[in-house]
């Protein structure tokens, strides 16, 4: 199922089976069920339709997660390092969460810390609903995640062009291309999407990002004044954008 994929469910009990696992990222069936008061064979007529409709997917170990179409996986090796950037999964989460979080110096990158605070909360990585759509990618070492391109877009019709991005990579392991391959998968996946602009907002004094995101062609599209209060001291927010 793409992201974007207009929901169409022709039924309410499959409405509420999609919406529950989606709210949950990865549930077992039997949770599931006894959660939306299903009898069995009611339960598992409407998994089967959402399983053929490519809505649902169930793992090795039965329990059912929405079926998002994964592109291929790509492989890198610069200066001796060895990674792979591919389409984020449920199982991601914490990985994703821990480098967030140290990849960020407090107050250096407010709107991707205020992602990391939400998907730890709600502990669901991809989302997909009547109000918002949100992707990921990660770039892997050895199976480690140590650096991730976000994508969140509202599901607004006077906001369907846009998206907005965060992008991050782990210090050990900046200056070996990782995040710009991150950030050209990112834009490359919203342009299949149909996004027209992407918005990148940070801290003026983040300027590490914003040099990095004006060597990509971004351009700074706004500044709002005294956004942001850090230690006593009012710091602007740049918005920097992206047209594709």
């Amino acid at each position: 199922m793409e992201l974007t994929e207009q929901l169409e469910f022709g039924h309410r009990g499959r409405r509420d089976v999609y919406e529950y696992v989606e709210s949950h990222g990865d549930v077992g069936q039997e949770q599931a069920r006894d959660a939306l008061n299903m009898e069995p064979r009611e339960f598992g007529h409407h998994v089967a339709i959402l399983k053929r409709d490519g809505i649902l997917t169930e793992t090795d170990d039965g329990h059912l997660q929405i079926a998002y179409d994964e592109a291929a996986e790509e492989e890198y090796e610069e200066d001796e390092i060895e990674y792979t950037i591919r389409q984020a999964r449920q199982a991601d989460m914490t990985g994703i969460v821990g480098v967030m979080r140290s990849a960020i110096d407090a107050g250096t990158y407010v709107v991707a810390e205020s992602v990391a605070d939400m998907i730890d909360h709600e502990e669901v990585l991809l989302r997909h609903n009547e109000l918002e759509s949100r992707m990921f990618f990660v770039a892997c070492v050895e199976d480690d995640v140590v650096g991730w391109v976000h994508l969140e877009h509202p599901e607004m019709e006077k906001l369907s062009h846009t998206a907005e991005l965060t992008v991050g990579v782990l210090d050990e392991y900046r200056e070996h291309g990782i995040g710009s391959h991150l950030l050209q998968r990112g834009l490359e996946w919203a342009a299949q999407q149909g996004y027209e602009r992407i918005y990148n907002s940070v801290p003026s004094t983040n300027e590490t990002a914003i040099a990095f995101l004006k060597a990509h062609g971004w351009e700074e599209e706004a500044r709002r004044r005294d956004h942001y209060k850090m230690n006593g001291d009012y710091i602007d927010e740049v918005m920097m954008e992206t047209d594709l």
